[in-house]
């Protein structure tokens, strides 16, 4: 998981909605890991506003599946970047495709862009993910994590 460019680690579930929010785009993603779980993981996305939680975990067997809306069949993946790959198209389970990865060396070179005085940009940047697929929600329940009046007022 750690070499994975997504992967946050402990950050907490509200560190996770800033991150985003921070962000701000529909289809930003991040992997963190469970709050109350151990040994689960965390996908969210930001979608209108809103961060969709969606549980990731390995099974006995070492394959990869994410908890999605109830009546989509769980898919099983040998490797967790096949599954982000696979739910980055439309119409999957989640409330919309992962579009733009928050990755945790861009979270730490936009904290150390914020710390220098010039408010220079590095020259290395993390380019968003090269697919551009359609951003409109497809009615997927995740678990709300905030409403969009208190995200705002959070981080707006």
């Amino acid at each position: 998981m750690e070499n994975l460019v997504v992967y946050h680690g402990p950050i907490g579930k509200e560190e996770g909605e800033r991150r985003l929010a921070q962000d701000g785009r529909d289809g930003c993603y991040l992997v963190r890991n469970s709050d109350s779980v151990p040994g689960v993981f965390c996908l969210c996305v930001l979608c209108n506003g809103y961060v969709y939680t969606y549980r990731i975990h390995k099974d006995d067997t070492g394959s990869w599946a994410a908890e999605t809306t109830p009546g989509v069949q769980k898919r099983y993946f040998r490797k967790i970047k096949n599954l982000i790959a696979a739910f980055q198209k439309p119409e999957q389970g989640i409330a919309m495709p992962l579009l733009y990865p928050v990755t945790a060396q861009r979270r730490a070179q936009t904290y150390t862009e914020a710390q220098t005085p010039s408010g220079s940009l590095s020259p290395t940047h993390s380019s968003p993910n090269a697919f551009h697929l359609q951003q409109t929600p497809h009615g997927a329940q995740g678990q709300k994590n905030r409403n969009k009046k208190e995200v705002r007022q959070a981080f707006g």
